[in-house]
């Protein structure tokens, strides 16, 4: 039995809170969108969703402290941590695309760390919802009460194995497109779903191996602990467990030394 059941009962009634409000947007005609520092987007309803999460963890979980993508950190008198993304893939919302997903993550301090304990990944447009719990396994469906349990594949040799990624710039830009490219072509199949998708997928059994080259912490949280509690694994690119490194490398396990000795470094 996990000790973090109350903690991802609570995280579904805040997805169930994010999701009504970003449906009520998306697509809308006047959509506000605007650019941020870093030359991304975020439209009215990132903003109003993670408004509205970081007010209802306010209420149940006073003493817990807050990591949100659009608002930054609050800070609590606790050891717990709630990371937000209230929108995984703007870009997508922003352009009608159904592929985006609010990511809420509990993260906990012990002696080694921060830690991901509880995970929740809802995509309204896509009618999917994700969650984990530390020690109660991940799950899929639309309440607690009526999901399946996920499991990552058994795949064990890349030539057999489907690679999912975001996109090709990335990498690019890091200097590893060649060792990308080589990955590629050692794989079975290659798809750029992108955000949060590969990592459900990996979870879920139908995707072996994901990777991406730059991330924020509010990106992987959720994501780490669903793949890991599926029996998958997720580190960093540096091979450091866990949602540390500011990239990302999620796999059934079996291939993860082979993904790394492509992408590692």
């Amino acid at each position: 039995m996990s000790d973090y059941l109350d903690d991802l009962r609570l995280a579904h009634v805040l997805a169930d809170t994010a999701d009504s409000a970003t449906m009520e947007r998306f697509r809308a005609l006047d959509l506000k969108v605007e650019t941020k520092p870093d030359m991304t987007p975020v439209s009215e309803a990132d903003k109003a969703a993670e408004e509205l999460l970081r007010t209802a963890l306010q209420r149940a979980r006073p003493r817990d402290s807050v990591l949100g993508e659009e608002f930054g950190a609050t800070d609590g008198s606790g050891p717990r941590r709630w990371i937000i993304d209230p929108i995984d893939g703007t870009k997508n919302y922003v352009r009608g695309v159904p592929v985006w997903a609010t990511l809420i993550a509990l993260m906990e301090r012990g002696e080694g760390g921060d830690r991901p304990v509880v995970g929740v990944v809802s995509a309204p447009a896509l009618n999917r919802r994700w969650w984990a719990a530390e020690g109660a396994g991940a799950y899929t469906g639309r309440s607690l009460s009526s999901a399946t349990r996920l499991h990552v594949s058994r795949v064990g040799r890349l030539r057999d194995a489907s690679f999912a990624y975001s996109s090709l710039s990335g990498w690019e830009e890091r200097g590893r497109l060649g060792s990308f490219l080589d990955l590629t072509r050692e794989c079975w199949r290659t798809r750029a779903y992108g955000d949060f998708w590969p990592y459900m997928m990996v979870a879920e059994g139908s995707v072996d191996i994901c990777a991406e080259p730059e991330l924020s912490l509010w990106d992987m949280a959720a994501t780490a602990v669903i793949v890991q509690e599926a029996g998958g694994v997720f580190t960093g690119l540096d091979g450091r467990p866990g949602p540390h490194s500011g990239d990302a490398a999620a796999s059934n396990g079996l291939l993860h030394q082979d993904l790394l000795s492509y992408l590692g470094g």
